[in-house]
């Protein structure tokens, strides 16, 4: 391999946590940005478990692609299979990408592995918002992840209509403005 590419499509957009040389958005085709996975530990319990963002089969997903420096690819895969496989319910691709640009690369991705007890399916944008609204993990209440990732979304330039309903629907169930929530 004589570049090394990674997708990001959720925090992994505005906090990647590696070094890289060229970050520029993408768009990955056959996959869509989807609040399908059941968390457990940072954003709810097994008893009541959150949801966070994963790659779901169908669609479409604008992210972001970092070009990676060949020198730093074993730290950064290390890196990223210890953030994205903590309870391995996602799988690692090298998926091709279209940047931008126009460039088509590979790039190293994590999608959802749907045989997994985590993997929360298709929900309704109502389901997800009473869901994400009851959820509290360890990294903090679950609606505020979503929201934060609406906003860092927004800043791209990035659209997600299906999660920005779901933040207007937590709004609704909260009682505030959608701006308010975000």
């Amino acid at each position: 391999m004589d570049e090394f590419w990674v997708f990001g499509y959720g925090s992994l957009m505005w906090n990647p946590g590696f070094p890289f040389e060229e970050r520029i958005q993408a768009r990955l085709m056959g996959y869509r940005r989807s609040l399908c996975v059941r968390s457990w530990v940072h954003r709810g319990t097994e008893e009541r478990p959150g949801l966070v963002l994963g790659l779901d089969r169908g669609g479409s997903c604008r992210g972001v692609a970092f070009k990676v420096p060949l020198s730093d690819q074993d730290e950064t895969l290390d890196y990223l299979r210890e953030r994205e496989l903590v309870t391995h319910v996602y799988l690692e691709r090298l998926l091709p990408l279209k940047l931008d640009d126009g460039r088509i690369v590979k790039a190293v991705t994590y999608v959802v592995d749907r045989a997994h007890a985590q993997y929360g399916g298709a929900v309704t944008v109502s389901e997800a918002a009473r869901i994400v609204n009851a959820a509290v993990g360890q990294s903090g209440p679950n609606p505020v992840y979503v929201a934060n990732t609406v906003a860092h979304l927004r800043e791209m330039g990035i659209h997600d209509h299906w999660l920005e309903s779901v933040v207007a629907e937590i709004a609704k169930l909260e009682g505030v403005g959608v701006e308010e929530a975000l």
